[in-house]
């Protein structure tokens, strides 16, 4: 009598190859994909202004989110809101400037 077990013997129906399988990776990337197409077709209201958004897809593979400016129409990653006359748009549509660029070119003095 040959009590040896061979590879064979567990039969076909266990064989994990030939089952379907679902990880949680696999699932969750599912779900961000889902996620990206239900959140790329709502519009942001700000204001009573519908922002738009779009993506560009990245060196690997991946995406990134960009508003479309209500103003210009360009891709930007930051919207403002003017604090004095409350228009929304991008840093060039509303002519904004980091403090720095304010004084460029004049002597800063510590006083």
């Amino acid at each position: 009598m040959n009590n040896l077990i061979s590879p064979y013997d567990l039969g076909t129906l266990q064989l994990v190859e030939l089952s379907e399988k679902l990880s949680v990776d696999e699932l969750t990337r599912l779900a961000n994909k889902e996620f990206k197409k239900l959140f790329l077709t709502a519009n942001t209201d700000v204001l009573g202004v519908q922002i738009k958004l779009t993506t560009s897809k990245t060196k690997f593979d991946g995406e990134r989110f960009w508003f479309i400016c209500p103003r210009c129409s360009r891709r930007v990653g930051v919207i403002y809101r003017h604090i004095v006359n409350s228009l929304i748009g991008c840093r060039k549509c509303l002519n904004l400037k980091y403090r720095k660029q304010r004084f460029k070119g004049m002597l800063e003095m510590n006083v």
